[in-house]
Order: C-alpha cells, then sequence, then structure tokens
C-alpha cells in the first residue's frame, strides 16, 4: 500500500497499491515536486512512487517532450526560461557520482603553490572539495558557497579571495564590483562550469551579469578548464562568456555524444573524458 501526499495540498493524498497510479497521476505529482524543489532524483521517484526506474524515466521523458522538465543525469530540473535557471540547492544533489568524477579530474590539473580562480556552479564547486588539502594554494571565486567550503577550513586550507558584488539565484557574485576585483587579478588556472554547451554559442548562462563576470574571469587566467557534465551539451543560455577556442581543456563524461566529441577535439586544447 502506497500513500502519497500531494506536495502543494498536503490535505489531499492518494491510496493505492504498487504502481497503481495512472500515468497522467504519476507525472502530475512529478511536476508538482520539480515546481516546488526545483529538481528530481530518478532515485527518490521510484521510492516515493512505488514504480520502476524504467517507468519514473518514461515519465520524465513525457515531461521533458512537453517542456514542463528538463531531464539531466540522474533525474530532471525545472524547465527554465534563457533568463533563469535553478538554485544551487537544487541542482547541487544531481549527478553526483558523475561531478565527483569531472573534480577528480579537474583537481588533477591544479599545481600546488598556484592561484585557481573557481567560478559558481555546482560542478565547479565539486572541484573546489577537492581542493581543500593542495598545499599552498591560493583560491579565487565569485562563488558563495565555495568562498564558505574554503572559509570553514580555517588555516589548514587554501588561501582565499572573495571577488565581491551582487548575489544571484545561483549564488554567483556578478556585477561591476566583481568585474573589477577581477580584472585586477592574474590567476594561474581557471577552474569553470557552465549552462549550456554548444559549438555555436560556445560556454553560456541565462543570467547577463555572470556572463560578463565569467568573461572577466576567463580574461584573468593563464589557463581555462571548463567542467560540464554530457547533459549541458546543446544547452543555449541567453548570454555566451566563452568559445570553444578559448578552453585550454574541456573535461566531461563518457556520455557525450560523438558529434560533440568531434567539434570539442577541433576547437579546445583537449578534451578529457572522465
Amino acid at each position: 500500500m502506497l500513500i502519497l501526499s500531494h506536495p502543494q495540498h498536503p490535505w489531499r493524498t492518494t491510496v493505492t497499491t504498487d504502481g497503481g497510479l495512472l500515468a497522467d497521476q504519476r507525472r502530475a505529482l512529478i511536476l508538482d515536486l520539480v515546481r516546488r524543489d526545483g529538481a528530481v532524483k530518478v532515485a527518490e521517484l521510484v521510492d516515493q512512487l512505488g514504480v520502476s526506474d524504467m517507468t519514473v524515466r518514461r515519465d520524465l521523458d513525457a515531461l521533458a517532450r512537453t517542456g514542463a522538465v528538463r531531464k539531466v543525469y540522474g533525474g530532471a530540473v525545472a524547465r527554465t526560461t534563457t533568463a533563469d535557471e535553478p538554485a544551487f540547492e537544487a541542482k547541487s544533489s544531481l549527478a553526483a557520482d558523475t561531478k565527483a568524477a569531472l573534480a577528480e579530474a579537474a583537481a588533477a590539473q591544479v599545481q600546488p603553490g598556484s592561484v585557481v580562480a573557481v567560478s559558481a556552479g555546482t560542478t565547479a564547486y565539486a572541484v573546489a572539495t577537492r581542493l581543500l588539502d593542495v598545499p599552498g594554494l591560493t583560491v579565487v571565486t565569485n562563488s558563495l558557497p565555495v568562498a564558505e567550503l574554503v572559509r570553514t577550513r580555517g588555516d589548514d586550507g587554501p588561501a582565499l579571495l572573495l571577488t565581491g558584488g551582487a548575489p544571484t539565484r545561483s549564488a554567483a557574485l556578478v556585477g561591476p564590483l566583481a568585474d573589477q576585483a577581477i580584472r585586477s587579478l592574474h590567476v594561474d588556472l581557471l577552474i569553470i562550469g557552465a549552462h549550456g554547451v554548444s559549438e555555436r554559442a560556445g560556454l553560456t548562462t541565462p543570467n547577463l551579469a555572470e556572463a560578463q563576470t565569467n568573461r572577466a574571469l576567463i580574461a584573468s587566467a593563464h589557463r581555462t578548464v571548463a567542467v560540464a557534465d554530457h547533459t549541458k551539451w546543446g544547452i543555449v543560455g541567453l548570454s555566451s562568456f566563452a568559445a570553444l577556442t578559448d578552453l585550454d581543456c574541456f573535461i566531461t563524461d563518457q556520455a557525450l555524444p560523438p558529434e560533440a566529441r568531434t567539434a570539442l577535439t577541433e576547437s579546445c586544447g583537449a578534451l578529457l573524458l572522465v
């Protein structure tokens, strides 16, 4: 017996046997959860709805075809406009294993005693968690979560320089103050994520101010390494902040489609698949 509380109307419940919900009922519940939380995970939906992994994935496919959600590795996020994106918390738990693999590969690019800039975003944050024990490191960031991560490590962790600026919904500090601070710096390596990646548009974000700050980060860096899982390929946000040719290395996962591999291999300094 499965008892489901309606996420928007907790006084309403649906009682059914395992897998007894109609497809439309399941999808309505899933959509409500996405709208409420910003994202859902397949494993959690399997437990909550009492159906198989494949049933959940078919439901997410159906919702994605209508434009109601956007599928990502391990789940789905709310379909955003080109001027918006899910909050940091909504994305942080999605594709955790893939982000961990990308983070390990990106952290291997970092030399002890260097100055490393880490952009905002959950994948870049995953990289930052691998940098806490690198000796003599200085971390420059416009990410509030990254700054808090490094700060709480204290004297045993890297030195921290926070750019300042106005926070976005994705916990990035952006705007003229951030840009001015970044333009005065010279960093050895930049680790940067993206909302979307495409051959034509390059790296993109829905936020115009964040795009400008990302451009300042790239201009300040001797080398730029982008980290993004395969689901980002083909997504185009409102504003481009880097061409593929601006990247010294692009780190992604093995599920990247062949046409994307070709485009990145021909354009970037190096393509690293993990």
